[in-house]
């Protein structure tokens, strides 16, 4: 059983706090299923959407941890914001989280291209 999504959330901003970062929820979703998507800005003015993994990323069913894919790397905010908008529309149960860090550091998992997981 994957871990619910109100409580990764949670586990996330604490996280970000605790490395001297900002984090916060900028839309709540679904709490025990919901697709959560990382909106990361950086002192630079760019930002990275991160989004939740294809399931062919996960090794086996008995792998419950979040997998992210980075979406959009580098970005203005208005181009994290449009794609933002169109996966609001298509998952309304969806959560977006804002984190304020240069380097997010083990956060989170995310996969490379090659489907490896990176910390």
């Amino acid at each position: 059983m994957r871990l619910k999504s109100h409580i990764f959330v949670s586990a996330l901003l604490r996280r970000a706090f605790a490395l001297g970062g900002y984090a916060a929820v900028l839309r709540k979703g679904a709490e025990d299923a919901g697709a959560i998507f990382i909106r990361q800005r950086t002192r630079m003015g760019t930002e990275t959407l991160f989004a939740p993994a294809p399931q062919n990323f996960f090794e086996d069913d008995a792998d419950t941890g979040r997998k992210f894919e980075t979406r959009l790397k580098d970005r203005d905010g208005d181009a994290v914001e449009d794609a933002l908008a169109r996966e609001i529309r298509f998952d309304p149960d969806c959560w977006i989280v804002e984190i304020e860090l240069d380097d997010r550091a083990d956060l989170f998992d995310v996969v490379p291209d090659e489907g490896k997981s990176l910390s």
